[in-house]
């Protein structure tokens, strides 16, 4: 609980330090890295959660600022298309269904990203594509993530004063946890899938065995 504590203090930290708008998507890839190194080590007291976190803070600045770009851009676009139709009288109401797509496409993605992006080594835009296929095939986590997202927006709107304490961390391990999960059935469905190619090939045909969807991170 006090790792949990001492972590968001450090999101809150690095999310100012980075000027906000810049700080926000590297800081919060470096909670999730964090929380993961403790979540994979047996003995987790032996890390040290400072030179861990500013290491994944450093690392991923760039990279993580450009998906943030990603993600502002298509949410100005939404709120720019909704604006514009409201404003013109319903005449491009056409418009709307494929808005809720991006919408939901945009939520769908987000609840998986962070996971994904520290759990696999994956080419750039891969990780927006594995969020979304992820996100699709796994609805108990997802709900699981989305009404945990819902459950700590309402706990902090009553209790304003947890908002230094728990706000991202403690959000943060639960969606974790909950991707753990996720990735692990999606991993065993990939090795029964096959293990069932290889008993139906004959002893004499040539076989390479496909990679699975994604490849574990090399960090750690």
């Amino acid at each position: 609980m006090l790792s949990l504590i001492y972590l968001n203090f450090l999101w809150i930290f690095f999310s100012i330090v980075g000027l906000g708008a810049f700080g926000l998507f590297p800081s919060t890839i470096a909670l999730f890295s964090t929380i993961r190194k403790l979540l994979n080590k047996e003995n987790y007291e032996s890390i040290k959660i400072f030179p861990t976190y500013w290491r994944f803070f450093k690392k991923d600045f760039w990279k993580a600022n450009g998906y943030a770009l990603i993600f502002v851009l298509v949410g100005y676009f939404l709120v720019f298309d909704f604006q514009f139709i409201l404003l013109n009288d319903g005449q491009f109401t056409f418009l709307i269904p494929i808005l809720f797509f991006i919408l939901l496409s945009s939520i769908l993605i987000l609840s998986f990203f962070f996971p994904v992006y520290v759990h696999f080594e994956l080419k750039y835009f891969e990780y927006i594509k594995q969020s979304l296929l992820i996100a699709i095939t796994s609805p108990l986590e997802l709900l699981g993530i989305l009404a945990s997202t819902v459950a700590m927006y309402f706990f902090l709107t009553f209790l304003p004063g947890a908002i230094p304490l728990f706000s991202g961390s403690l959000l943060a391990y639960v969606i974790t946890l909950l991707s753990f999960r996720a990735f692990r059935r999606i991993e065993k469905r990939q090795e029964k899938n096959r293990n069932a190619d290889s008993i139906s090939l004959n002893d004499s045909t040539k076989f390479e065995e496909v990679p699975s969807l994604t490849k574990e991170s090399s960090i750690y």
